[in-house]
């Protein structure tokens, strides 16, 4: 297994077509787009039956966990995922993650088998498991992905999430992509992602453009969806 470590601070943005065509045209001399292009992203996240842990995210604790397997569009049963461990603590975002294959990934999350004990990511994620002990698969989300890097410092990123979609049914990472989307037309997600503060440059950028920051949780809308069409079904209601 590969085993990956990340701590940053995340900040997220809603923009439109027109404040993201801004931002692109800036990173003209600046950033670089992520060498391996413009990817498709598929998330399977786990939860226990009663969505626990994105109930207790949405309360904006000051620490909060989540586990999720990925993959860069949909892979066959040999190819490598990622499991992921992500936390956050007082603003600050750490990821654990560690790649497989999918059929072995699948075989951990079900309970089949145990991860290679060869890393401490893997103790976290086992023991991360066995503490919420009835997890499973809860929403398959997916969303195609621009991603673009500082060419002075590589660790500083800027990510564009477009298409975000999320389903119930057919939980795999074998599957192709689909399902309900959470933006609207021509709305993106953009994170920045970096170790220490956002450049000058892009804080000017972001107030010229009048853009926000904005607390958004993917799997959040997508739970936040799910309860409320359980309110209406429940008063007989259609919920769309």
């Amino acid at each position: 297994m590969n085993n990956h470590v990340f701590q940053r601070y995340e900040a997220k943005f809603l923009v439109n077509r027109q404040q993201r065509i801004l931002l692109e045209q800036a990173f003209a001399d600046r950033m670089a787009p992520d060498p391996y292009g413009e990817s498709t992203i598929c998330n399977i996240y786990y939860d226990t039956p009663d969505f626990r842990l994105i109930r207790h995210s949405l309360e904006k604790p000051i620490y909060k966990e989540k586990l999720r397997v990925r993959s860069y569009g949909p892979v066959q049963s040999s190819d490598m995922v990622f499991l992921e461990l992500k936390k956050k603590y007082n603003g600050i975002v750490y990821k654990r993650r560690t790649s497989l294959p999918e059929h072995d990934a699948m075989d951990f999350l079900n309970g089949k088998t145990a991860l290679e004990k060869d890393s401490q990511i893997a103790h976290e994620i086992m023991y991360f498991c066995s503490f919420y002990q009835n997890l499973e698969p809860k929403v398959h989300l997916s969303y195609d992905r621009s991603a673009y890097f500082s060419q002075i410092d590589p660790s500083f990123r800027v990510t564009f999430d477009q298409n975000i979609r999320w389903r119930q049914d057919d939980l795999s990472l074998t599957s192709r992509p689909g399902g309900e989307s959470i933006l609207q037309p021509g709305q993106s997600l953009c994170e920045i992602k970096a170790a220490a503060a956002i450049p000058l440059w892009l804080v000017e950028i972001l107030n010229k453009a009048n853009i926000r920051q904005t607390s958004f949780s993917k799997y959040g809308r997508s739970y936040q969806t799910i309860l409320m069409d359980k309110i209406y079904r429940n008063r007989g209601i259609r919920y769309a």
